[in-house]
């Protein structure tokens, strides 16, 4: 397996190191937060002059480390660490773990050659009551699965293979020292089930087991199809289970999305210019571990293929919904979608998966809901195709989904 270069989350932490912050990575568990912190960014601090006895890492998920999760323990042993004036680095693994550690990170923002750096695999302990406790002095950095191209870096092979294996697999670091089908499958799946949901049941003292199992499969099945809370307690009653109602689906959901192993996708009126609080959609933070999931079963490549763009513009940045625009066929109103609206400071672009266009009739089916949006943003259509991009006879530009995940500038072409 080859070195993984994480150089988006590198320069990250490099522009943030030393400015008085508490700098959280986030992630899901196993995504590479980890990694990130050491060897990475250590070894960039050892590159920099900074010495070994100078950078106070721990792993609060070790065994070794068990009598660090008391805070006292914990903020006893650091300072004790802390024997000169020179700027120590503080990195502290699965800080959640710690009980009260808002307590101690708060005590380390008063020592002044201190910087730290923890990590954390659940959205909860970054709720707005721990933000305040921080006083505004938290940084998050967010961490995601291996992009297409950091994981094409890291694979022995050329775009095309790297392409078959990510689209099945996803792009967990770890699946990449996996050798075979059934290792790749079996961590995956193994992962899902004693990382993920384990987590999540012990956290949250679920009774319900059976229906947290059943609503991860039934979001599985339909990854990137409008749904809410509602219908899915509907679905839950025609297959016989009557005692679940929305709140517990609610709740349920809200549990999946604070370990980062889902994310919600709101609507959009783009030309009412507001937000449509139902229904939604769910993307899966990793595609490979949406097809354990279901066995790798309903492996259609136009819904994966959406869940990889839109994890990729979440990578880059941006803020992203589903768009929603209204026009008039016939006399009667009728609503067309837009894959994403993506949102980054002053710019704003409109894009559509397709597999293809293989006909001027498909190209005219996707353009049109691009082409009834009054204002002059780039739209897009990404399609599997690897043909060098075009734009159609509207202006729409046409790329094949390899290069717009390859190409960091690929949306400005």
């Amino acid at each position: 397996m080859k070195k993984i270069n994480r150089d988006l989350y590198l320069n990250k932490l490099i522009s943030r190191k030393e400015n008085g912050m508490i700098k959280v990575i986030t992630g899901i568990r196993r995504c590479g937060k980890s990694y990130l912190l050491d060897p990475i960014f250590k070894d960039y601090l050892m590159q920099s002059g900074i010495s070994e006895d100078h950078i106070i890492k721990i792993d609060l998920e070790e065994r070794k480390n068990k009598k660090y999760l008391n805070p006292d323990v914990l903020d006893e042993h650091i300072r004790s660490l802390i024997v000169d004036q020179k700027m120590y680095y503080i990195i502290l693994d699965e800080v959640q773990k710690v009980d009260d550690f808002e307590s101690v990170l708060n005590g380390f923002l008063h020592i002044k050659n201190v910087d730290v750096y923890v990590t954390g695999s659940n959205s909860k302990f970054l709720s707005s009551d721990i933000i305040t406790e921080f006083r505004g002095r938290g940084d998050e950095v967010r961490v995601y699965p291996l992009t297409f191209k950091e994981y094409c870096e890291a694979f022995k092979g050329d775009k095309y293979e790297a392409w078959d294996e990510y689209i099945l697999y996803g792009g967990m670091p770890l699946i990449l020292s996996k050798k075979t089908d059934e290792e790749k499958s079996a961590y995956l799946s193994n992962l899902f089930e004693t990382t993920y949901l384990k987590d999540i049941i012990e956290r949250n003292n679920i009774k319900r087991i059976d229906v947290l199992n059943a609503l991860v499969n039934i979001l599985s099945s339909s990854v990137g199809s409008l749904t809410n809370p509602a219908k899915l307690a509907n679905t839950f009653l025609s297959n016989s289970i009557k005692d679940v109602n929305e709140q517990t689906i609610t709740t349920y959901i809200n549990y999946l999305l604070e370990a980062f192993l889902l994310k919600k996708v709101e609507r959009y009126d783009i030309k009412g210019k507001k937000y449509i609080s139902t229904p939604s959609k769910y993307y899966f933070t990793d595609v490979g571990l949406r097809n354990a999931r279901i066995n790798f079963r309903q492996l259609e490549e136009n819904h994966i293929m959406e869940n990889i763009i839109y994890n990729e513009l979440l990578v880059r940045g941006y803020n992203v919904d589903v768009g929603i625009v209204e026009m008039r066929d016939n006399n009667k109103r009728k609503q067309l979608e837009i894959d994403f609206v993506c949102n980054l400071g002053t710019k704003k672009y409109y894009i559509q998966s397709a597999l293809n266009l293989e006909t001027r009739e498909k190209t005219i089916q996707e353009e049109r809901p691009l082409m009834n949006i009054n204002d002059n943003f780039k739209k897009i259509i990404v399609i599997k195709d690897n043909m060098k991009h075009w734009y159609t006879e509207e202006g729409i530009l046409v790329i094949g989904i390899q290069e717009f995940l390859l190409n960091e500038d690929s949306m400005d072409l």
